[in-house]
């Protein structure tokens, strides 16, 4: 697997620490802010549930500006290598 060269910023790293100590967030938005700030000074890369998850978000209408923006983070540090299903 390539090494994965980006990292979350640290506006949306803020966002999710601000999002995990948020008790009142949802299950998703904070599965999403942990993935991403996980990533954050690391070299690691969204898993392929996570990229799918992620990927699910983006696409519904249901969801908060800020959900998007820590699904759209986690999905830019997937790997480039996977294929899609």
């Amino acid at each position: 697997m390539s090494e994965n060269k980006k990292q979350t910023s640290k506006k949306v790293a803020h966002l999710a620490a601000e999002t995990l100590h948020n008790p009142k967030a949802s299950t998703i938005k904070k599965s999403l802010a942990a993935s991403a700030l996980s990533q954050s000074h690391t070299k690691r890369q969204t898993g392929a549930a996570m990229e799918h998850k992620a990927s699910e978000v983006l696409h519904s209408n249901k969801y908060s500006a800020e959900t998007k923006a820590l699904a759209a983070s986690v999905l830019a540090q997937s790997s480039k290598e996977r294929k899609p299903k």
